[in-house]
C-alpha cells in the first residue's frame, strides 16, 4: 500500500491525492473509509493511476455521487478510492446530432439543466439527481421515473471513453445511433459497477424538450384495474405516456399523513394510487386528449377517482408525494428492496410476499411503490428487528417469489456487495461464468472494485461449471 501511494504521489498533479487527516473532511459510508482518495482531472491521469495500481496490485474503488444502495462503492483501509469529481465539464452540445458530450463526473441535474437551456431534454431522472454523477448512472445502468418511455441509462448512451485496469484508454465517442460494426463494447461497461473499467467520458443522446406536461393522481381498487388502465391510457395517449408510478395504499397514506407535509390529493380510502404523467408537443391538444382519456376511463369504470394537476406547482407536489421516501424511516429498522417482476405475475408475487411476512412477523410493515409501467417495485420492510439474521431472513422471503416468476433481484440499483449471495436467483450458472470470463480478461489482477457483483475470485472455467454454482444457487 505505502509503495503504491508513494508512486502515485510522485506522479499525480496537485490536488489529485487526498490522504491522512484530510480524508476526515470527506463523506464516506460508515466503515468504508479508504486509505486514499484519488481525484484525477483528465482521462490520461486516470490511465496513469490505473497503470500504477495494476502494477502494484493495488485495489481501486470507483466513487460517483455515493447515492447507491447496495454498497457497490464500499472500500476499506487497504484500498484506494477514485472519484472523477474534478472531471465535471460538459464538453459539447450538438443540436444537429442531438448529443451532449460530457465528462463522467458531471452531476445528472447539471446535464438536465444544460439540456433544457438549449430546448432539449435528457430524460433520465431520479431522486438523487443533484448528487448522482452521470458516470455512476452508467456504472449502475440507472433507471428512474421515465423508463417506460425513454428506457434505462444504457438507452441514453451513444459513445464512451473508458480506461481499463492496465491503463489502456478505449475511446469510442460515437455520435450516431446506427453503428453495426462488431461488438458494441460500451455495453460491457454499462451496469458493470466499475468492475471492468473506469468510464471517463460519454456521448449522451438528447430528446426534444416537451412542450406539454399533463399529470394526474388516479385511484383504483383492484390490481386488475392497475394493469388494465396502463394498457388503456398508453393507447389513448398515443405514445406520450412518460411515467406510470403506482403507490400501494399504505405507502400513499404514510406520505400524505402527518408528519409528512403533503395533503392527500385523493381520499385515503382506495387500494392503489397511480401517478400519471404525459409529455407532448402541443399544450392545448395534449391536454384535451388527456382529459378526454381520463373522462372515458371514469365513465367505463376502468378507474374510480382522479385529480388532475392544474399548474406546475401541483405537478411538483404530485411528484413530491411519490418521492417522499424518507417517511418510511418511521418504520425503522427497515430493509429496502428494488426488484422487477412482470405485470402478469406481480399481484400473485406481492400477495405471496405479504403472506410469508405476516406468518413470520404479524406486526411487520411492508411499503410498496414503484415504476410499475416497467415492472419495477420498491419494497421496504420493517419487522422490528435490526439484527443481521433478521435482515437475511427478510431478504430470503422477498427474493424467494422472484425465482419462479423469472423476476430480477435488482431492477436498477445493481448487485454491489449486498446482493452477491442472491445473484444466482436471477442469473444462470452459465451467465455468471461468462461474466467472470469477461472480468478475468479485462482485469486479470482483480484491482477494479473487487468483491462486487460476485466473489473476489473472478477466475472462471466454462467446463464443469454447473456443479459449484448449482450449490450456490440453493
Amino acid at each position: 500500500m505505502s509503495n503504491a501511494l508513494e508512486t502515485l504521489s510522485a506522479k499525480l498533479s496537485e490536488g489529485s491525492l487526498i490522504i491522512g487527516t484530510a480524508l476526515d473532511e470527506r463523506f464516506f459510508p460508515p466503515g468504508a473509509k479508504p486509505a486514499a482518495l484519488l481525484r484525477p482531472s483528465s482521462t490520461q491521469e486516470v490511465s496513469n493511476i490505473l497503470k500504477i495500481c495494476n502494477e502494484k496490485g493495488q485495489s481501486v474503488i470507483p466513487h460517483g455521487g455515493l447515492t447507491g444502495l447496495v454498497n457497490a462503492t464500499h472500500s476499506d483501509a487497504n484500498e484506494v478510492a477514485i472519484s472523477l469529481e474534478r472531471m465535471n465539464k460538459i464538453e459539447d452540445i450538438n443540436l444537429q446530432s442531438r448529443t451532449m458530450t460530457v465528462q463522467a463526473g458531471v452531476p445528472l441535474q447539471v446535464i438536465q439543466e444544460q439540456a433544457a437551456k438549449v430546448g432539449m431534454m435528457f430524460p433520465l431522472d431520479l431522486g438523487a439527481r443533484g448528487s448522482a454523477t452521470v458516470g455512476g448512472n452508467v456504472s449502475t445502468n440507472a433507471g428512474g421515473n421515465r423508463v417506460i418511455r425513454y428506457g434505462m441509462m444504457r438507452d441514453q448512451v451513444l459513445g464512451m471513453e473508458v480506461v481499463l485496469a492496465d491503463g489502456t484508454i478505449i475511446s469510442s465517442m460515437n455520435k450516431i445511433i446506427k453503428n453495426n460494426t462488431g461488438y458494441d463494447l460500451k455495453q460491457w461497461f454499462i451496469g458493470a459497477e466499475g468492475t471492468l473499467g473506469i468510464v471517463t467520458k460519454l456521448v449522451l443522446k438528447l430528446q426534444p424538450a416537451p412542450v406539454s406536461q399533463d399529470m394526474a393522481f388516479i385511484a383504483v381498487n383492484s390490481f386488475s384495474q392497475v394493469t388494465t388502465f396502463l394498457n388503456y391510457i398508453d393507447t389513448a395517449l398515443g405514445g406520450s405516456l412518460s411515467a406510470y408510478e403506482v403507490l400501494w395504499s399504505n405507502y400513499y397514506n404514510l406520505v400524505t399523513s402527518p408528519p409528512a407535509k403533503a395533503t392527500p390529493p385523493l381520499a385515503q380510502q382506495y387500494n392503489y394510487y397511480i401517478l400519471l404523467e404525459a409529455l407532448g408537443g402541443n399544450i392545448n391538444a395534449d391536454n384535451e386528449r388527456f382529459l378526454e382519456a381520463l373522462g372515458k376511463a371514469l365513465e367505463d369504470e376502468v378507474i374510480v377517482d382522479a385529480v388532475i394537476a392544474q399548474n406546475q406547482g401541483e405537478r411538483d407536489a404530485m411528484w413530491a408525494i411519490r418521492d417522499d421516501v424518507g417517511q418510511v424511516s418511521q418504520n425503522r429498522p427497515i430493509v429496502t428492496f428494488d426488484v422487477s417482476v412482470s405485470l402478469d405475475h406481480m399481484e400473485s408475487y406481492v400477495e405471496e410476499l405479504k403472506q410469508a411476512l405476516n406468518k413470520r412477523w404479524p406486526d411487520h410493515t411492508c411499503m410498496i411503490f414503484g415504476h410499475l409501467g416497467d415492472g419495477n417495485l420498491h419494497i421496504i420492510v420493517g419487522v422490528g428487528d435490526k439484527s443481521a439474521a433478521a435482515k437475511s431472513e427478510v431478504q430470503d422471503i422477498v427474493y424467494a417469489g422472484l425465482t419462479t416468476r423469472a423476476g430480477s433481484i435488482s431492477a436498477e440499483h445493481g448487485i454491489g456487495v449486498q446482493k452477491i449471495k442472491y445473484l444466482p436467483l436471477s442469473r444462470s450458472a452459465e451467465e455468471i461464468a461468462i461474466m467472470k470470463v469477461i472480468k478475468q480478461a479485462l482485469d486479470p489482477n482483480g484491482i477494479l472494485n473487487p468483491g462486487k457483483i460476485f466473489a473476489t475470485d473472478t477466475t472462471a472455467d466454462l467446463t464443469g461449471l454447473a456443479s459449484p454454482l448449482e450449490t450456490e444457487r440453493h
